[in-house]
């Protein structure tokens, strides 16, 4: 079928373009026949032109016309006009103008959609997810995949203009499973051998430091055999970055002026330097949460002080026992009625708090039913402690430490819901999170893990607790936080062999375990490696915060669904007993 080349694409004319020959080609938006006149909303990704069948103007196009449905694809070559006083459309760029049209070219035909293709539908995310080549086309998704683009125009310009190099490291590499579980490749050629496709690149980036290349940066596919949820894929985009000779200062700078340069040409906002830096300890006991959303207040208080002496069992076990004594003020909320009040309390217990306590400020004093166990000066200190005024609420939680402050983080985040503190107009807020523990206890497995990952380095100061009381040992860990997401984390890494040989004894390694998994970039230590850190950006979730969206599905193009299923071409799927056999594979029933 011969068409003509278009000479403007849909979101092109104007008013200067008044009497062009032109031609267009797209996609059938919506139709409006009127009889004697056929109006069509013409789409392409650039955007809408209407073009015009009138029968006393060309009857050959306008008989046509009278053929087209929704999602038809043409090609019309017609003269630009002036609509008609009354017709115009500001809310579209071409709103001004429309096309007259003179020849019709019907390039595909099309059923009708089980959808409407537009903003703001009413349909089911599976529904979507099947007919993705159609919900693709939805001006929605397309203003996000258009402004993901732009976001890797961005970072690789900056990266290019900063002294980096861009290289891309192994898809196919070795296992060394530490976190989430491998996606495992099985190999053609070496029977009963196993690739897997990297969790990062984190070991090549390092060796290329080793070998010399100062600064490196990927914008790189990375997989997690884990389950998935609204900010998470199996298969995920990050940028990925490491420098060689430098300190956490240096990494805070340099991607403070990233995030300055994508705030501005991507979200069009204005990013104050430098950010907020919060210690992990800091965090936890502030806002509940190594991830803090800042774009409101609300800031808990650690009250053992206040209690130090306490007579009330509840607060002298915790304290006693090493645990924390936390509150929040929720301001002018005093007046909630009982039943709000037993309400909240249900959803801490959810949550896995044993309870809650809650006290109203009120002029004459603090009501609650726990005001019989605290002394006239408890009243006094607790009050002032956390500024509370009359017609506020109290809440208090008691525990142990780290998981009591993270319920009153996930109580601080459902009063900021209820009380509507963010909206569309607040401002987005970034912060740095360091000085992260560098391991953490499994009670289960009962050893230490790693918090971020076994390369990380440890704080100077703390290298000597790794034989003594690792629980203590702070780690140069470093999480990037806007609005209550990670959207990137790093660190500086161990570029001393004997070091990392310790960090692998204190995970639990044995020596022959540690050469089996990371022989080759400990050998690589002893050639020469200079001190270098990095960072890893989550890409796919930084473009879903642009955008506005709640979901990584809306920003990436062919994403899996909940259950990591892949509605429009049915993978994962079964394959052939020859294809098993090849690979020196067998399926158990």
């Amino acid at each position: 079928m011969e068409f003509r080349l278009r000479t403007h694409n849909c979101g092109e004319l104007r008013e200067e373009n008044i009497t062009n020959k032109v031609v267009l080609n797209g996609w059938v938006a919506v139709r409006r026949d009127l009889g004697g006149v056929i109006f069509i909303d013409l789409r392409d990704r650039f955007g809408i032109t209407q073009v015009v069948f009138d029968h006393t103007y060309n009857a050959e196009a306008h008989n046509l016309g009278k053929d087209l449905r929704s999602e038809f694809v043409i090609s019309v070559e017609g003269t630009v006009r002036k609509r008609p006083e009354g017709t115009e459309n500001p809310a579209l760029p071409t709103g001004y103008v429309d096309v007259m049209v003179e020849k019709l070219t019907i390039l595909n035909r099309a059923k009708t959609p089980p959808f409407l293709i537009e903003d703001d539908i009413d349909v089911d995310e599976e529904l979507r997810l099947k007919y993705r080549f159609l919900d693709l086309r939805r001006p929605a998704m397309q203003r996000n995949l258009l402004l993901r683009h732009k976001m890797y125009q961005v970072t690789r310009k900056f990266f290019d203009e900063n002294g980096f190099v861009e290289i891309e490291t192994p898809v196919l590499m070795k296992s060394t499973p530490e976190g989430a579980r491998d996606f495992l490749v099985p190999s053609r050629l070496h029977k009963g051998k196993f690739y897997a496709l990297p969790q990062s690149p984190q070991q090549y980036k390092q060796i290329l430091m080793v070998a010399g290349y100062d600064r490196y940066f990927q914008i790189v596919k990375c997989f997690r055999d884990e389950d998935l949820r609204a900010d998470r894929q199996l298969e995920f985009t990050q940028i990925d970055v490491e420098m060689s000779f430098i300190n956490q200062d240096f990494v805070f700078s340099t991607f403070e002026n990233l995030m300055k340069i994508l705030f501005k040409e991507v979200w069009g906002k204005e990013l104050q330097t430098p950010i907020l830096r919060l210690s992990y300890e800091e965090a936890m006991e502030k806002y509940g949460s190594d991830k803090p959303d800042l774009r409101f207040d609300l800031g808990m208080k650690t009250l053992n002080g206040v209690f130090a002496g306490t007579d009330f069992r509840v607060f002298k076990d915790t304290i006693d026992s090493g645990g924390v004594i936390t509150g929040l003020v929720a301001p002018a909320c005093g007046d909630y009625t009982r039943n709000q009040l037993d309400v909240l309390t249900d959803f801490m217990k959810k949550q896995g708090a044993g309870g809650l306590i809650w006290i109203r400020v009120k002029e004459e004093g603090l009501e609650s039913p726990t005001m019989k166990f605290f002394t006239d000066a408890e009243k006094e200190s607790l009050v002032k402690e956390l500024g509370a005024k009359p017609g506020d609420l109290i809440l208090i939680l008691s525990g142990k430490k780290y998981k009591t402050l993270g319920l009153m983080g996930n109580l601080r985040l459902e009063m900021s819901r209820r009380l509507n503190l963010v909206t569309e107009e607040t401002e987005p807020k970034l912060l740095w999170v360091k000085d992260f523990p560098l391991f953490e206890w499994d009670e289960e497995t009962g050893r230490y893990y790693a918090m971020h990952h076994p390369f990380t380095s440890p704080n100077p100061e703390d290298v000597e607790l790794m034989d003594t009381d690792p629980s203590r040992v702070r780690a140069q860990a470093y999480d990037l936080v806007l609005n209550g997401n990670e959207i990137a984390g790093g660190s500086i890494r161990i570029h001393n062999s004997d070091l990392q040989a310790k960090m692998f004894k204190t995970l639990g390694f044995t020596d022959e375990d540690a050469k089996e998994k990371f022989g080759f970039l400990m050998g690589a230590f002893q050639y020469g490696a200079p001190p270098h850190g990095g960072i890893a950006f989550g890409f796919d979730r930084l473009c879903m915060i642009f955008c506005g969206e709640k979901s990584i599905r809306e920003v990436i193009a062919f994403p899996k669904t909940a259950n990591a299923i892949s509605l429009m071409d049915d993978s994962p799927s079964v394959v052939s007993e020859d294809q098993l056999k090849e690979l020196h594979l067998r399926v158990r029933s």
